[in-house]
């Protein structure tokens, strides 16, 4: 059986079935689980019971997903992930401006699900703070200006490579597998193979390496995926 993860989660959800399945497979995955079946309902356990992470059904009795998010975000950071049967743009524009950090359309697989969840419990992570600035070797990141110098040279990264190197220095030290990097920096936005991970890791060594193809920072674990040894100043 899957290990605890003592991560919390509020499913507020009215579809009898699709409420019984999510509950069981969150469950096996070790997380407790906390259900609500209306937005009344759903609004009312969020402030009273602190989830960790909420699962919001847009179309819901009693107040609305959109409505519950809205109230949840004036008072809490709380990750809200908004489940919608609908495929129109609009609406999944609509959650996001309304606070959610992130949408699944109806059907979807559990796989997706569960990687999306466990991507945002990664970000709210309260001991993994927003970095602005880092040194290694002869580079320098700026995040918050989205520039970088090597050798005091400027580097050109797109936005997808400066997010692997944020994820990489974040978790520094670690053995990061190509399906965590794929969950927690593309999201399963586009379903991205494990491919894209390598492709985005060589372009990164071309412009961070002294010599690419004997990586000093980003090391391949034979296998296993990457890790980044790049110690330096924040």
């Amino acid at each position: 059986m899957p290990a605890e993860t003592n991560f919390k989660i509020l499913i507020v959800e009215d579809e009898a079935d699709m409420l019984a399945g999510l509950r069981d497979n969150f469950e096996y995955e070790g997380y407790q689980v906390i259900a609500a079946k209306d937005g009344e309902e759903g609004l009312r356990r969020a402030n009273g019971e602190k989830p960790d992470l909420v699962i919001l059904d847009v179309m819901l009795p009693k107040m609305s997903g959109m409505e519950v998010c809205k109230k949840l975000r004036a008072r809490s950071r709380v990750p809200i992930l908004m489940l919608t049967a609908r495929g129109q743009e609009i609406d999944k524009v609509a959650g996001l401006e309304t606070g959610a950090d992130d949408y699944v359309t109806k059907p979807f697989s559990i796989r997706e699900l569960l990687a999306r969840v466990k991507a945002l419990l990664r970000r709210s992570d309260p001991g993994r703070q927003p970095i602005e600035n880092y040194s290694f070797g002869s580079v320098t990141v700026d995040f918050t200006l989205h520039r970088a110098t090597r050798n005091g040279k400027p580097l050109e990264f797109s936005t997808k490579e400066l997010d692997l190197l944020r994820y990489f220095i974040l978790h520094r030290g670690e053995t990061l597998s190509r399906d965590r990097l794929l969950e927690d920096v593309w999201g399963y936005e586009n379903y991205p193979t494990t491919r894209t991970v390598d492709t985005h890791v060589m372009k990164l060594r071309q412009k961070v390496e002294d010599d690419a193809a004997h990586p000093r920072f980003i090391l391949t674990l034979h296998g296993t995926g990457y890790k980044f040894v790049g110690t330096g100043a924040n």
